[in-house]
């Protein structure tokens, strides 16, 4: 029930951004046909039925720190992507670093990816679903275990409450 209730919220949330207008009546449509397209397209969507999400106050009060965090590692990221390039601080070692998965979901996986990404100075080279490891490439690969670490805590201590 409160995954179709947040679908449906974000849809009729969407339908009115798009239409930059909040007029009752534009809501009530936006509800309408959203509601409609859960219907139509359940089984695509949620796989036949609408099920709970499990823990979702928690996952929502854990975003701030979350966004937090990464906006943070986009500033550090750009402070070193702009000291190498100035030349204030010489390109060490970059390379590609292999990360494990460790016990995230799919969708774990990906925000992390997506997380490293915005960061300059590290670029998402390829996710080994397989290997249940993610490659990384990184401004400064001296010391791969440190770069594994990091990965490590920035989940443990943002990401798991949120996208686990």
């Amino acid at each position: 029930m409160n995954r179709a209730l947040l679908s449906l919220g974000a849809l009729t949330l969407v339908y009115v951004l798009v239409l930059a207008s909040v007029d009752p009546w534009d809501l009530l449509l936006g509800a309408v046909l959203s509601a409609g397209v859960l219907v139509a397209f359940r089984g695509f969507l949620v796989g036949g039925r609408p099920s709970s999400i499990s823990g979702l106050g928690g996952r929502v009060r854990g975003i701030p720190r979350l966004v937090s965090a990464v906006l943070r590692d986009m500033t550090v990221g750009t402070w070193r992507v702009t000291a190498v390039v100035l030349h204030l601080r010489p390109l060490a070692s970059p390379g590609i670093v292999v990360v494990p998965f460790g016990e995230r979901t799919d969708l774990g996986v990906v925000a992390s990816a997506f997380a490293a990404t915005l960061a300059p100075g590290e670029y998402l080279v390829d996710i080994d679903w397989e290997g249940r490891r993610v490659l990384v490439h990184v401004l400064d690969a001296r010391d791969p275990d440190a770069v594994r670490a990091q990965f490590s805590a920035f989940y443990e201590r943002y990401q798991r409450r949120v996208v686990p």
